[in-house]
């Protein structure tokens, strides 16, 4: 059976001095393993939904494959205690993955948690091709539309959301997780063959914009990012960087725009981080 991603709950709601007995949607958080060509690399912890997205956007933002076409194949098997996501990349890739088994166990949806070394936790980004910054009338226009975009957050208030928006702001693609990493890595793997990305246009996420936020961005070749909270002083380095635009505390009315590229040498900063993270 389909998943819609939430499930109903009894439990009992006290409003104005009242309380009832009602039926509350709850987002699902499954074990999600990611099996490539028949080892398991990671358990994330995501919702059920719209994993073969989620498998290809990881597999390209954790630098598992460079190219779309280097994916054979997914699988979404269902197990009695999560889901088995099965990819089949490329051979080269594969022996690619094997050697770095050895130094990483796969991340979960906090980010760091399966790193066990300073340059596997905080590895420089990759460089982007500039971009023009998103109008403030496209970002206020994307903000408008966000909440009409998440169905999952508008039953459960439990997920994230990360969407592909067009230079104007209208939200072209979407997607939801109760992971914000993993709803980036969804988009973005939703975002490969569809065209969009050929069109200026920005991403907006529901979430604060952590430095693998940024990071994921940089590896799908993503030049604007908005976020609806604060950046961290990690994700605004590898902005910079990574020559990403970046705004945050998006909310109606206001935002922050805290690195227009352009205005910094990237390559001094790249090579900055990269000689930290060695």
């Amino acid at each position: 059976m389909m998943s819609t991603g939430s499930q109903s709950y009894p439990v009992e709601r006290w409003q104005r001095g009242e309380a009832a007995r009602v039926q509350d949607l709850l987002a699902e958080e499954v074990a999600v393993a990611l099996v490539y060509n028949g080892i398991s690399h990671a358990v994330m912890m995501s919702s059920p939904l719209d994993l073969a997205d989620f498998a290809l956007g990881f597999s390209l933002t954790e630098g598992i494959i460079a190219r779309p076409d280097q994916c054979y194949g997914i699988e979404v098997v269902e197990q009695c205690n999560g889901i088995e996501v099965q990819i089949e990349i490329a051979s080269e890739c594969f022996a690619g993955l094997k050697q770095r088994r050895r130094n990483l166990t796969g991340r979960t949806g906090c980010g760091l948690c399966g790193a066990e070394s300073l340059q596997q936790a905080v590895a420089a980004p990759v460089l982007v091709s500039s971009a023009d910054l998103p109008s403030d009338a496209a970002v206020e226009r994307a903000l408008q539309q966000l909440t009409d975009n998440q169905p999952l957050q508008s039953v459960t208030g439990a997920v994230h959301g990360a969407g592909w928006c067009s230079s104007a702001g209208d939200i072209l693609l979407l997607r939801e997780d109760v992971g914000r990493h993993n709803a980036l890595d969804k988009l973005i793997g939703a975002l490969q063959g569809s065209g969009l990305q050929q069109q200026p246009g920005f991403v907006l996420v529901s979430s604060r914009a952590s430095y693998e936020i940024v990071n994921k961005c940089a590896a799908a070749g993503i030049a604007n990012l908005v976020a609806v909270s604060a950046p961290t002083s990690l994700a605004l380095e590898h902005a910079k960087a990574a020559g990403i635009n970046l705004i945050g505390f998006a909310r109606p009315g206001r935002h922050v725009v805290y690195h227009r590229a352009g205005g910094h040498d990237q390559t001094s900063e790249l090579a900055r981080l990269t000689h930290v993270s060695e």
